[in-house]
């Protein structure tokens, strides 16, 4: 969708952020078939890795979230944040514009699409452990890990940050809030979305771990579609634990450090289970 909401990737401290570095994590640019992405890993002796997927929101990029997963893989975790369609190295939009609305679900599809190929590069040239991966992502970036996991029943888990399991939800709302061209190609594409909606697929997420981290006041992606999804699965859930759901009030469309320490107990938990 036309989102006008750009991360802090125009912040006047961009040279210094860039120039940071972890003492005990390596990283690695790479290229898997066509999808740039960064490598983070911990210095620890590991045959095969627990890994997280991390997925960057619209108008961001890989190096926008390398801190975020420099703070995850501090913590013993692989990370790989792929750059989307359109971002990145992979080209840019002018992301405000309304004509350019279709391309928020498409670089979403196009997620779910690549996602075969990007963890098959993660076990068979990163040595992630195929029993131990996660998928996570802000904003975009959690409207495609909801739909990756609802696809792949062998993911551990997820964790959704300002995204949305109620993908025809959501975009009505985008449609209220933001001018978008309902052009025939447009109404196309949201046949689509709906074929490929995570809520339309539930029973596919009964007694999964999933996190869901919300801010009250999100203004650029609308906090009811993923409580009404949260209360929709929780009814049928039958793990206990297993699914959380954790708002933060006053909060806009922004990834907190409360968030990420969420994030950091959650994997702790269950990328540990058997």
């Amino acid at each position: 969708m036309t989102l006008v909401y750009i991360e802090s990737e125009t912040s006047i401290f961009e040279t210094r952020r860039m120039k940071m570095k972890f003492i005990n994590i390596t990283k690695a640019n790479i290229d898997i078939d066509g999808v740039p992405a960064i490598v983070l890993k911990p210095k620890l002796d590991m045959d095969t890795y627990p890994t997280v997927v991390f997925y960057h929101g619209w108008s961001s990029s890989k190096e926008h979230q390398e801190f975020r997963g420099s703070v995850i893989a501090g913590l013993g975790y692989q990370v790989i944040i792929p750059d989307a369609m359109h971002h990145g190295e992979r080209g840019e939009l002018d992301y405000a514009a309304s004509e350019n609305s279709g391309f928020f679900w498409r670089v979403v599809l196009n997620n779910l699409n690549e996602w075969e190929k990007i963890k098959t590069y993660a076990v068979e040239q990163l040595e992630a452990d195929p029993e131990r991966i996660a998928v996570a992502g802000h904003s975009m970036g959690g409207f495609t890990s909801a739909g990756i996991f609802t696809e792949n029943k062998d993911i551990r888990t997820c964790i959704i940050l300002n995204g949305s399991f109620s993908w025809l939800e959501s975009n009505e709302e985008f449609k209220r809030s933001l001018n978008v061209h309902m052009t025939k190609e447009f109404k196309e594409l949201e046949q689509e979305i709906e074929d490929r909606n995570p809520l339309k697929s539930i029973d596919n997420l009964l007694d999964r771990p999933i996190l869901i981290l919300h801010g009250e006041a999100d203004s650029m992606v609308e906090i009811t579609p993923q409580r009404d999804f949260y209360e929709k699965l929780r009814e049928l859930h039958r793990v206990e634990g297993g699914l959380r759901m954790v708002s933060y009030k006053n909060l806009d469309h922004f990834v907190t450090t409360n968030m990420l320490e969420e994030m950091g107990k959650w994997l702790d938990i269950k990328m540990a289970e058997v």
